[in-house]
């Protein structure tokens, strides 16, 4: 046994999912902590982490406590207990809301406060013990949905073939129409480049192609003109044997053929002959990153931009605050960054927010913390701007705004102490001697703003005021600003003199209206400064007579843009998107049971991602069909489980590209899923190798009959390799190609990989006793 390198004490814990049988709704599970040090642990220490699920603290074993803190974050004490001795080992079972049958479900972000004062110690996470028996691996007795284990891949993946090469498509996503006759012509980094004006942009991006070619020569002329598809986007690219031209309807039509270019040329400057015309299906096609929950970098949204620009996507929802951070630095107020942007355990001299999702105790050691700098933010704008990507700010309000609530309230305790009062109130959001009681969905208790203070419209104004000005350093109009509006929970208001006192002077009955005057008030404060209102669907439906929510047609209009992100795909659902389009609304349609790309991709114990609506695989979202009167589609990739880079990646891709698809292509009544996988796997995996996208490789699909493995995977062309020594395959092991006599063989490992050599999640069949 001994401490840690940092002096502070080592604690192994371990968690367990027991059972999700144990009766409607409720689980139980249990915690395993040992002192691993070489020091016994003072009394009175709490053990502090973050889960998604609602303990009950009235389930946990004698002589233990756990506490609800607020948010996700929870605190377990031992009351009166002595002191935690070297090689102690407590050992607490307890229940808790839902179920629990993968990693994501599992406690994280321990640390430790310790009983006699001190810093907080992080400890990380827990060891996780496999989810093997079936009360461990279905959510209730009734879950019929199977374990996405080796063989219900297979079983998925026997459908698909590995097409000839002329029958899978060269472009992603597929155009209106593309022709190649078999010939080819060569480019080269010297390639002569002759452009009409208004272009340069585009220049600029094609020369950056050329550059990553062999030397050689060659001819490229870009033009803005007429072309045979309608609309501002559509774009013509003729190869002959002479040169290559594109012509589109304006810059944006050429650049979306310079990303067609960009795919069709092979490393070595080789591009098949034939012509292409192309225009997109969706004026919309969105991707939403959230990075409150956790942050992500400068360098990081440059990359997701510019992966959506290859793949034709055009609008970047930017969810840059929510109940656990606020991303963007405005001048006027820096708590908004020194309070909202930082997540850890509070000490003297440094206010925080509270750690959520893992983020740990130290403020400054994880993804829980951070901001963008406004010269940062006009970075984005301006790389997003050059890629023909219309980003969207979204400031969520009046729910989902503890971030902001809390730094306000710091403000006004800071300024009340230095005696500026009337300081003090200008940008208050809550009210002081509110004793409204509820839980909001992400179970925070006090993350709502009070809507009845002229102090919140002040607020609202004056984040607008500066966010407008740093679209305009970046010479980038801002039309549209995203407000949330969702999830505001019930009970909000009820108990704020300001908001009881604001809906009696209006003869208000009814929160709702107090809420409705809040979101006309929003909707003016963004008129006066030129920008359109968007919010969730939840701003554009009111409950009728009968209680059932419907679309509020006083609101309608095509400046009020609602985001759909509950619409089909669950019992008793209604067509939300299709109703609220026949109203007059502009509707996007962010469905999560097709395009919420933080969700697990499958049911397996070791995928990562929520799955409150199911599962989401890139299928899900090429499947999708979508409602009629829509603008487009948008990709959601909510942040409670982006705590890195790859993590992002590994979540986005290949989700993306089905989402693009869907949204650029021709409509389908019988869309060609195996054709797109082997496009997948046979052209773009291999092109976001190139990129060093840690995209999600598919672990394969196998089983053994007959003593023959058979394996396949879910897109034809990726590498499939397995070894039956019991080492991990690599690029040195076999490849997969026809079914393997395993006659003898105790045990068989399989994995995907890549051109780059990364491997997927290990496969393992044990076959026999050895």
């Amino acid at each position: 046994m001994t401490d840690r390198s940092d002096g502070g004490p080592a604690i192994h814990i371990a968690w367990e999912c027991l059972s999700n049988f144990i009766r409607d709704d409720a689980f139980a599970a249990r915690l395993v902590l040992r002192n691993d040090g070489d020091a016994p642990i003072a009394p009175g220490w709490t053990l502090c982490f973050n889960t998604c699920r609602k303990i009950l603290a009235e389930t946990v074993s004698a002589g233990y406590a756990i506490a609800h803190v607020n948010g996700d974050l929870f605190a377990l004490s031992m009351p009166g207990g002595d002191a935690w001795m070297p090689g102690q080992t407590h050992t607490l079972d307890y229940e808790a809301l839902h179920w629990a049958i993968s990693i994501t479900d599992a406690p994280l972000g321990f640390y430790l406060l310790p009983g006699q004062g001190g810093a907080a110690v992080d400890l990380g996470d827990p060891v996780i013990a496999p989810f093997a028996r079936p009360e461990q691996r279905q959510r209730n007795r009734g879950d019929a949905v199977p374990t996405a284990d080796a063989a219900w891949r297979f079983a998925q993946n026997a459908a698909l073939s590995t097409l000839p090469e002329d029958e899978v498509g060269r472009i992603t996503p597929r155009p209106r129409a593309a022709h190649f006759t078999g010939g080819q012509y060569r480019l080269g980094r010297d390639a002569a480049v002759v452009h009409g004006a208004g272009l340069d942009n585009e220049v600029r991006f094609l020369r950056a192609l050329l550059a990553d070619l062999p030397p050689g020569e060659g001819v490229v002329t870009l033009a803005i003109g007429p072309v045979t598809e309608a609309g501002d986007e559509a774009y013509s690219l003729d190869i002959d044997a002479q040169h290559v031209a594109l012509t589109g309807a304006s810059a944006h039509g050429v650049f979306n053929g310079l990303q067609s270019l960009a795919q069709l040329v092979s490393p070595n400057g080789v591009l098949p002959l034939g012509a292409v015309q192309d225009a997109p299906r969706y004026a919309y096609r969105g991707m939403m990153l959230d990075v409150a929950r956790h942050f992500s970098s400068v360098d990081t949204v440059l990359r997701l931009l510019d992966c959506m620009a290859a793949y034709k996507l055009n609008r970047f929802h930017f969810h840059l605050t929510d109940d656990e951070g606020w991303r963007l630095e405005i001048d006027a107020l820096p708590e908004l960054t020194t309070i909202g942007a930082q997540r850890g355990v509070a000490y003297p001299g440094r206010s925080c927010l509270p750690p959520s999702f893992g983020s740990g105790a130290a403020v400054d050691a994880s993804s829980g913390s951070g901001f963008y700098t406004a010269d940062e933010f006009v970075t984005i704008l301006r790389h997003a701007k050059a890629r023909h990507i219309d980003v969207i700010p979204e400031f969520n309000l009046p729910g989902h705004a503890r971030a902001a609530v809390e730094a306000m309230r710091v403000r006004h305790a800071r300024l009340v102490a230095a005696g500026d009062l009337a300081g003090a109130d200008e940008y208050l959001l809550s009210d002081p001697a509110d004793t409204s009681a509820y839980e909001s969905v992400q179970l925070w208790h006090d993350n709502v703003m009070c809507i009845a203070l002229p102090s919140v419209d002040r607020f609202i104004d004056t984040v607008v005021t500066a966010v407008a000005a740093l679209y305009r350093e970046a010479e980038v109009p801002l039309t549209v600003l995203h407000t949330g509006g969702d999830e505001v929970p019930g009970g909000a208001w009820v108990g704020s003199p300001v908001c009881q006192a604001s809906m009696r002077a209006h003869g208000w009955t009814d929160v709702r209206e107090l809420r409705d005057d809040f979101q006309g008030r929003c909707r003016a404060i963004l008129a006066r400064h030129g920008i359109a209102f968007a919010g969730w669907e939840e701003t554009a439906l009111t409950p009728r007579a009968d209680g059932v929510l419907a679309p509020d047609r006083r609101q309608a209009g095509r400046d009020f843009h609602v985001y759909v992100w509950n619409n089909g795909g669950l019992p008793h659902e209604r067509d939300c998107a299709t109703e609220l389009a026949a109203a007059g609304f502009d509707v996007v349609l962010a469905n999560a049971t097709s395009l919420y790309f933080d969700f697990a991709h499958a049911k397996h114990p070791l995928e990562p991602g929520y799955y409150w609506a199911g599962f989401v695989g890139t299928r899900d979202a090429f499947d999708l069909a979508p409602s009629a009167g829509i603008t487009g589609l948008q990709g959601q990739l909510w942040g409670e489980n982006v705590c890195s880079r790859a993590r992002l990646e590994y979540l986005a891709m290949p989700r993306l590209l089905g989402l693009a698809e869907r949204a650029w292509s021709p409509q389908d009544t019988n869309p060609d899923w195996n054709e797109f996988a082997n496009r997948l796997g046979r052209r773009e995996l291999p092109r976001l190798d190139r990129h060093g996208w840690h995209y999600r490789l598919p672990p394969p699909g196998a089983r053994v009959e007959n003593g023959m493995l058979q394996a396949n995977t879910a897109f034809p062309g990726l590498g499939l390799h397995y070894t039956v020594d019991g080492a991990d395959p690599d690029t040195t092991s076999p490849r997969y190609v026809d079914p393997v006599s395993v006659h003898g063989v105790a045990i068989v490992k399989l994995a995907s990989i890549d051109t780059h050599g990364r491997v997927s999640r290990i496969v393992t069949l044990h076959l026999e006793s050895p």
